[in-house]
């Protein structure tokens, strides 16, 4: 029983603790439930505000883009009125300025309807008044009317011959300033349509690739290896969509060929960062001025010219890759050199002054892209610079009249440089289209009615038409020079100017038996 009891006591305290846990446990709960509500209703009220504060300010940057927006409309408009009004006002200024140029063309009209009038009268007066006088030199000349003309003709001839022979002369010096200023524009305008094919000739240059992957690596990474190369150089680099090909461009062409060699090194090599670019572009700059100084030595020994400056020598092998018009400007150096030689040789002159002023008559084109000046002119300073004779000097600087001539070596020389620069083929003109316009100049004189046979000589600059003395008469020979001269202009594009020269002359053969 005292078990029975102990257990029902046991039993009933255990749920009478659990029953106060359960309680306090639901207490916490509900405790815990407020809590929550209430956090919950602190963020919605918060979250509330702030989304009424982004509304607010919404509502604020709207109204202000509304306002700007206005603001900017309405200034426009009053651009807008402010244009319109000053266009009104030009508009009326033009109008005005019509009628007021009106009223002047109506005035001047009725001056001139006035003087047409007047010009009218004074005609009738001045018939009335010739009448009178031709009756009063009648009576005094004692002259019928035909006399009196026969002798005024005659007095009126002798004056217009001589206003004739005046204005011809006039014409003539005027024709010759026109054609000077014409052949100006002439040669300008051909200096100007054959400018771009001659500087892409002698200013570019261009170097094959073994493949397109190349461009990519002589560029390098965001292009500091081309940099490189174009800062060692001075060369400007183009890499454009012509497969497998770089082209060079630069004035200097000494500096285009070490850009040349270096790159096709680099190329070869396969190793290309500026270290590399700057180490390559030295050695070939030695090299190339080793090179340019052999060339000048064995030019000179060639034409067995001593005793040369060390600078006109390097000055010399430079010229190796300098052109003119297509044509290599050391070789037609050595041209004029042995050309003058042997004219000097035939004329009793020094052979060896002449080889010397006739190799050095164009040095200046070896630094006229680096000095101001003409060729001949720096050519001669650098002669007197580096102690060349006088001779040698004056040649140089007069050999394209650019000074006065005053010794036999300056005339020379300008011929020999005009015999190495207009023979076929020297320069830019090839061969056959130098014979076919020799062709069709003789074509052009052999149509003519009378000509017998027309030479072509002086490289085309000079023609001479031989004509049968019977069909042609002398005074008929000028009229014939003139229509070859205006066939030959309207038929032929040639450069400079042709000499025409008729020949006619009368042979007379007997045998003697």
């Amino acid at each position: 029983m005292i078990f029975i009891i102990s257990m029902g006591l046991a039993f009933f305290l255990g749920y009478i603790l659990r029953k106060i846990k359960a309680e306090k446990k639901v207490k916490k709960a509900e405790e815990l439930a407020k809590h929550i509500l209430e956090e919950a209703k602190k963020q919605a009220e918060a979250k509330s505000k702030e989304t009424e504060i982004e509304a607010k300010e919404l509502l604020h940057k709207l109204r202000q883009d509304f306002e700007r927006e206005t603001r900017e409309r309405r200034q426009e408009l009053q651009n807008l009125e402010k244009r319109i009004l000053q266009r009104e006002e030009n508009l009326d200024k033009k109008v005005d300025l019509l009628d007021h140029k009106e009223k002047e063309l109506n005035q001047k009209e009725q001056g001139i309807i006035q003087k047409e009038t007047r010009l009218k009268e004074k005609e009738t007066e001045l018939e009335q008044l010739i009448t009178q006088e031709k009756e009063q030199l009648q009576r005094i000349s004692n002259l019928t009317p035909e006399q009196a003309r026969e002798l005024l003709l005659q007095r009126i001839e002798q004056e217009v011959r001589k206003e004739a022979s005046l204005m011809i002369k006039k014409i003539e010096e005027e024709a010759r300033q026109e054609a000077e200023k014409k052949a100006k524009e002439i040669i300008s305008l051909a200096i100007q349509r054959c400018a771009a094919e001659h500087t892409v000739e002698t200013t570019v240059s261009v170097v094959s690739l073994p493949s397109d992957e190349m461009k990519g690596r002589i560029i390098g990474r965001e292009g500091r290896n081309i940099r490189a190369f174009e800062m060692a150089t001075g060369v400007d680099v183009i890499i454009d969509d012509t497969p497998e090909a770089v082209t060079l461009s630069g004035f200097d062409p000494v500096r285009r060929e070490i850009a040349r060699i270096a790159l096709e090194r680099l190329i070869e090599d396969g190793r290309i960062h500026p270290a590399r670019i700057e180490e390559i572009v030295e050695k070939v700059k030695k090299e190339m001025e080793e090179s340019i100084q052999e060339e000048g030595k064995n030019t000179a020994m060639d034409l067995g010219i001593h005793n040369l400056h060390p600078e006109l020598i390097k000055l010399l092998g430079r010229l190796k890759y300098r052109t003119s018009y297509g044509q290599n400007v050391l070789q037609h150096s050595k041209e004029v050199a042995y050309l003058m030689g042997v004219m000097a040789s035939q004329l009793g002159l020094d052979f060896h002054l002449a080889r010397r002023a006739g190799l050095l008559h164009d040095i200046g084109k070896a630094v006229d892209h680096e000095v101001e000046g003409t060729h001949p002119q720096i050519g001669m300073e650098l002669a007197k610079k580096y102690g060349e004779p006088p001779e040698v000097v004056q040649a140089v600087g007069a050999h394209h009249e650019d000074i006065e001539q005053r010794s036999i070596y300056a005339v020379l020389a300008q011929a020999a440089d005009a015999v190495s620069s207009s023979r076929p083929g020297a320069r830019r003109e090839t061969l056959e289209a130098y014979i076919k316009r020799l062709e069709k100049l003789e074509a052009v004189a052999d149509s003519f009615p009378g000509v017998e046979k027309a030479f072509a000589i002086q490289a085309g600059r000079e023609i001479r038409v031989m004509v049968y003395p019977d069909k042609v008469s002398d005074a008929e020979t000028l009229a014939l020079a003139r229509e070859i001269k205006k066939k030959i202009e309207e038929g032929l594009e040639y450069p400079g100017q042709i000499k025409i020269v008729i020949i006619r002359e009368t042979r007379a053969i007997e045998y003697a038996k």
